[in-house]
């Protein structure tokens, strides 16, 4: 059984075990099995030493900076670490080495946390399985035939093997969300600005990529999210905060089951369908209803983005992105070539449009309920299941449930519920309204966790 963040945190303050301790577990565990998995890209070995002895001296003197202080964390290798190679899963960036904290991280490091390395991402996190041409296929521990996910594919391996309690990583479109439903994890989005950030790589899914955590518990999630959210100077997102809740009463819950006529695993639909069933059971007002949005103008949408900024950055990014990107960059690369600016206008204009009637939504329902992938794990080495349920699926099918919620801007958690018939976990995804991130942290406490 994972060990979780909440119980290492005691386990410090209480004296029980020490962050020298709790950082040799973890590298005897990554030793022992991921060379099988390959989630970690870069080992720290002599600052995350440094690091869980200063952490030992504070808490011997009672100076401890936080509850994560000396607990060893996982970095998400599209994120800037002083001193760490940061290579966003790119040939082109072997050898960058940043000679900066980017602000989440900064703020890890100012509680004390024990950076203990990178983890694995596909070429420039735009992909939902990890692999790349640097480093190669990441597997899931829970079946080493199988991915993980992506893009926060390495994050999540390493949680679920045990070798870290937690990784941060960033969730563009379901990134982190969708590799804790393949792993058994808490994966936690939060809205934009809610964990500022600056100072890391350039931002080719403009704001719908944030900085997010996978935990084994959602009281874990909240543990982290206290030490990395909260207003920042500069970062205009930050300073927004929603009232507080009530989340002991009722909730009205929108659950929808499946998004047009796209396919979704019949276990995936049928533990999703039981825990609607089981908040009903609690007192909550479940409504079963129908996606609210354009599927077809939403995927344009994501395409006109994603591709438009890899090919700014590759022609912009100073990097040698054109002559060493693998074979799917440069294909998205071409593509965003050929959009135009009004095509890049319409997409923002239609975001603005589903930012408006999302806040209309969330004035009716206090959350909305869907499965968190449409797909369990397929094949490590495969971009994407190419069948979901007897159904054809196409590239982003089995992310079908995700994505909306980034260009809306909104929190959302997954959190395993149940299992598939060969015991491969299944999570489920709740969003909340804009700003609401607090609201949804509590409610999914009381009514996910053990």
């Amino acid at each position: 059984m994972l060990t979780s963040l909440t119980a290492v945190s005691a386990a410090l303050s209480t004296g029980e075990t020490t962050a020298e301790r709790l950082l040799d577990q973890s590298l005897q565990r990554i030793a022992e099995r991921d060379g099988a998995l390959n989630s970690f890209v870069h080992i720290d070995h002599d600052g995350a030493r440094t690091a869980a002895r200063d952490s030992d001296r504070r808490r011997a003197a009672r100076m401890s900076l936080s509850p994560i202080d000396g607990v060893p964390i996982s970095v998400k290798d599209s994120l800037l670490v002083s001193g760490m190679p940061a290579t966003w899963g790119s040939r082109a960036l072997a050898r960058h080495v940043p000679d900066h904290d980017e602000l989440p991280v900064a703020r890890l490091r100012a509680a004390g946390a024990v950076l203990i390395g990178k983890t694995n991402v596909p070429e420039l996190t735009l992909e939902g399985y990890t692999r790349n041409d640097l480093f190669g296929v990441t597997r899931n521990p829970w079946d080493e035939r199988l991915t993980p996910g992506g893009s926060s594919g390495g994050a999540a391996a390493g949680v679920a093997a045990g070798f870290v309690t937690a990784a941060i990583g960033t969730d563009g479109g379901g990134s982190i969300r969708r590799p804790a439903s393949h792993t058994g994890l808490v994966g936690w989005k939060p809205s934009i600005g809610h964990i500022p950030r600056r100072d890391g790589f350039p931002a080719i899914l403009t704001d719908f990529e944030v900085i997010g955590t996978l935990t084994p518990t959602v009281a874990d999630a909240a543990l982290l999210d206290a030490v990395l959210s909260g207003p920042e100077t500069g970062e205009r997102w930050s300073q927004h905060s929603a009232p507080a809740a009530d989340v002991s009463r009722p909730a009205r819950i929108l659950f929808i089951p499946r998004f047009g006529t796209a396919p979704v695993d019949s276990q995936v639909a049928a533990v999703t369908r039981d825990f609607a069933t089981r908040l009903e059971q609690l007192g909550h007002r479940v409504e079963t209803g129908e996606v609210f949005f354009d599927l077809d103008r939403f995927a344009r949408i994501w395409q006109v983005i994603s591709r438009s900024g890899v090919a700014w950055l590759m022609e912009s990014g100073g990097w040698d992105l054109r002559g060493l990107a693998g074979a799917s960059v440069q294909a998205m690369a071409a593509d965003g070539a050929r959009m135009t600016g009004a095509d890049y206008f319409a997409a923002l204009d239609w975001v603005a449009t589903l930012r408006r009637q999302v806040d209309g939504l969330f004035s009716r329902y206090d959350y909305v309920l869907t499965p968190t992938a449409a797909a369990l794990p397929w094949a490590a080495e495969t971009p994407y299941p190419t069948e979901i349920d007897g159904q054809p699926a196409g590239p982003r099918d089995h992310a079908i449930f995700t994505g909306w919620v980034n260009a809306a801007g909104l929190p959302a958690i997954s959190s395993p519920v149940g299992a598939s018939a060969g015991g491969l976990p299944i999570g489920v995804q709740l969003v909340a309204g804009f700003g609401r991130d607090l609201q949804l942290l509590q409610f999914a406490q009381a009514q996910i966790a053990p």
